[in-house]
């Protein structure tokens, strides 16, 4: 049988909305700035399904396409890369306005700063994006990975120059083990995008570096005539993507904010736990958290997103993994005169998602309290290609079993 797809609407007290200011548009701004000073830096495609909004019933749907990030094939890179240059500048006083990828990577900085080494745990995509930006700017990276991570992953990290290690843990466990080598090595800096309690400047900026890729999809929306979409459909592991997406949107539209919609792979949903609970605290999920959609194998939430989102997040839902392997699938071979958009487990999520809210009479009630119709113009965001190619051709070309 099926599993089923769970929500949850957000009737959660608000808070003080301390944090709503992480993702103001200046600081977002600042981050596009360093993005841009890389020679790899490119803005990503957004794909218009027009054909596949009108087959859905549907105004627009948009799908920003991260495949095309730096040559990582992931967004994650954006968060990681601000991070080390924000933390750069701190130790030497200076703003991160004068973090240029020319400074970062001179002999100048080199006598003034030296080298660092940037621990992390990943399921993949954020530690070869640490690993990335360390090797270019002269950095040392140590990667975890938790039990079960693919070899690919490992291999795209090992590739550049991080000393990297799958640890038989679950990836909470694998951000406590950084934690701990860091606080044992001689500048040692943890940059990881779970936030807790005494650690939440640099998650903040990791965050900010993400709104690089919220601030590109505003402009492209914009230049195509539909400015403000109505929904936005984000996913969520930790909940930093999720965060700063939706922090970005109501700080841009404060007035008539998009409803969003925060999705987690069923395996690790923290945040739909605390949505169902209502009480604004946090909810953890512990265990090997499987799923297919790796980067989403969070259970433990970033306290910075979850007082974002419990403030601004309209609905909360929990996907069973067919959901992002029917997104992955429709994605790869969409209607006749739209792009393809190739996008992995953890991409795919928002349309295997939002399909079945529109094709399928057993979730009309979460279809109609969401709003979607005919009016609607929907946002999704693909945050990945085929970082695991075998798994991928697997589940699109092969139709296989989508067990982990």
């Amino acid at each position: 049988m099926m599993e089923v797809i769970k929500w949850s609407a957000n009737k959660m007290p608000k808070s003080g909305d301390q944090q709503l200011s992480v993702m103001a548009l200046d600081e977002v701004q600042r981050a596009r700035r360093f993005h841009q000073s890389f020679p790899q830096y490119a803005v990503t495609p957004l794909a218009r399904l027009s054909r596949m909004a009108g087959h859905l019933g549907l105004k627009d749907v948009f799908v920003k396409d991260e495949s095309y990030r730096f040559g990582l094939n992931a967004f994650k890179v954006l968060g990681g890369s601000f991070a080390m240059a924000r933390y750069i500048a701190k130790e030497l006083g200076k703003s991160v306005d004068e973090m240029s990828y020319d400074y970062l990577t001179s002999d100048q900085l080199k006598q003034e700063f030296g080298q660092a080494t940037f621990f992390t745990a990943t399921d993949g995509n954020h530690g070869r994006g640490v690993a990335w930006a360390a090797n270019r700017l002269g950095q040392k990276a140590v990667v975890h990975m938790p039990k079960g991570s693919s070899k690919s992953r490992f291999d795209n990290i090992a590739r550049e120059g991080g000393k990297v290690t799958i640890e038989e843990v679950n990836y909470d466990e694998c951000v406590r083990i950084a934690d701990a080598e860091a606080a044992e090595t001689q500048r040692g800096v943890v940059v990881q995008d779970t936030a807790w309690d005494g650690y939440e400047e640099i998650p903040a900026w990791i965050m900010q570096g993400y709104g690089t890729m919220a601030m590109e999809a505003a402009e492209q929306l914009k230049s195509l005539g539909a400015a403000r979409p109505t929904h936005i459909f984000a996913q969520a592991g930790v909940g930093s993507l999720a965060g700063a997406v939706v922090g970005f949107f109501h700080n841009l539209f404060p007035e008539n904010s998009p409803k969003t919609i925060i999705m987690e792979a069923q395996a690790a949903d923290c945040l739909y736990r605390g949505a169902v609970a209502g009480d604004g605290q946090l909810r953890t999920v512990d265990g090997d958290l499987q799923t297919i959609m790796a980067g989403l194998a969070c259970g433990e939430p970033n306290t910075i997103s979850w007082d974002i989102l419990r403030n601004h997040a309209s609905f909360f839902v929990s996907c069973p993994d067919w959901v992002a392997a029917k997104g992955m699938r429709m994605l790869s071979a969409p209607c006749k005169g739209d792009p393809q958009v190739v996008s992995g487990e953890s991409g795919a999520v928002g349309m295997g998602l939002l399909a079945t809210l529109m094709e399928n009479a057993e979730y009309r009630e979460l279809r109609e309290a969401i709003g979607l119709d005919e009016t609607s113009s929907v946002l999704l965001f693909s945050t990945e290609g085929d970082t695991d190619p075998q798994r991928y051709r697997d589940i699109v070309w092969n139709g296989a079993d989508i067990s982990v």
